[in-house]
């Protein structure tokens, strides 16, 4: 990856990452903006920004592998076109957080969602992108007349995204298609012997209003006394939902690893927070290495974490 990241850059790194990213800056001029959610291989979203070059596209994934795999793919093409595809960047980060966090109002032009997963199980249908509320985001980050292309091969995922499209600002236009983007999974559908998918799209009429998220400065916590045979931690299931899913402690190393889901205003993410023995105390943080967003959610998660460390260094 590094050979291809010295030929081009596409790939925008957790740690550069500001709050509402100017887009314009970040591709030196002014143009439509486009953004795939869900890029898988790369196909439709390298393709596409090849066709339109006066176009800028964003891509957001969560996995590394289709991430690489596309990142090869763009430097496969840029080394046959003999010239850099300079209209493409990657994000690596969940959908809900990017346009929380990464995308100002009116700022998307279009965005594209192929065969995103239907989570069919009635027990996975919580973990479904295309709520009301999502909606109701997107609606807030698209320029007025700006459009939400969504295809699936799911009738049942197809009809409850309809039934969530009610008072998010949209017109919406249903049609059964024949394949056409060549992705992996419309291959792989095709191969199965499904020739017709249905899609989706959504035409912003009325824009809807939307609090905006801050993400905070994580501050470090020092104490002087932890024994973590004594920790206990007492969820907290409201407005702001915290809660312990695992306490791991290296004895040896003197070192422990916390393991939090924190759910606030319809973001999940899962937090990891750090003790650490010093020569001037323990002290306790965010974990390095996590792509999440420092939200007041994940702020509360580390004072409760200190609160209840100093209970127990309280505790005889």
């Amino acid at each position: 990856m590094k050979d291809f990241l010295s030929f081009s850059n596409p790939l925008i790194f957790y740690d550069k990452i500001e709050q509402n990213l100017n887009w314009q800056e970040e591709f030196g001029r002014k143009a439509p903006l486009n953004v795939e959610i869900g890029f898988g291989m790369g196909e439709f979203l390298v393709r596409t920004a090849l066709k339109n070059p006066s176009n800028d596209f964003v891509g957001i994934e969560t996995d590394w592998e289709r991430i690489h795999k596309t990142l090869k793919r763009i430097k496969r093409e840029s080394t046959e076109q003999k010239k850099e595809l300079k209209n493409v960047r990657i994000l690596k980060i969940d959908a809900r957080i990017a346009f929380l966090f990464l995308f100002s109002s009116q700022a998307i032009d279009n965005i594209f969602c192929l065969f995103p997963c239907p989570w069919p199980k009635k027990e996975h249908i919580k973990y479904r992108l295309f709520t009301n509320d999502f909606l109701s985001l997107m609606n807030n980050r698209l320029v007025s007349k700006g459009q939400i292309q969504i295809v699936t091969d799911s009738f049942p995922f197809y009809e409850w995204i309809l039934g969530e499209v009610k008072n998010s600002g949209f017109s919406v236009k249903t049609e059964k298609i024949s394949p056409k983007f060549d992705t992996k999974y419309e291959r792989k559908w095709q191969a199965g012997g499904q020739n017709e998918f249905y899609e989706i799209v959504l035409i912003k009429e009325k824009h809807i209003k939307v609090e905006e998220q801050k993400r905070v400065n994580l501050k470090a916590y020092k104490i002087n006394n932890f024994n973590p045979d004594n920790f206990q931690f007492e969820d907290k299931t409201d407005a702001v939902s915290v809660i312990l899913k695992d306490f791991v402690f290296d004895y040896k190393k003197e070192r422990g690893t916390f393991l939090f889901v924190v759910a606030e205003d319809k973001l999940t993410q899962y937090f990891r927070v750090l003790i650490d023995k010093r020569k001037d105390g323990w002290q306790i943080c965010r974990a390095d290495g996590q792509n999440l967003f420092p939200t007041p959610g994940i702020e509360m998660a580390l004072q409760l974490t200190f609160e209840a460390v100093e209970k127990t260094a309280a505790q005889k």
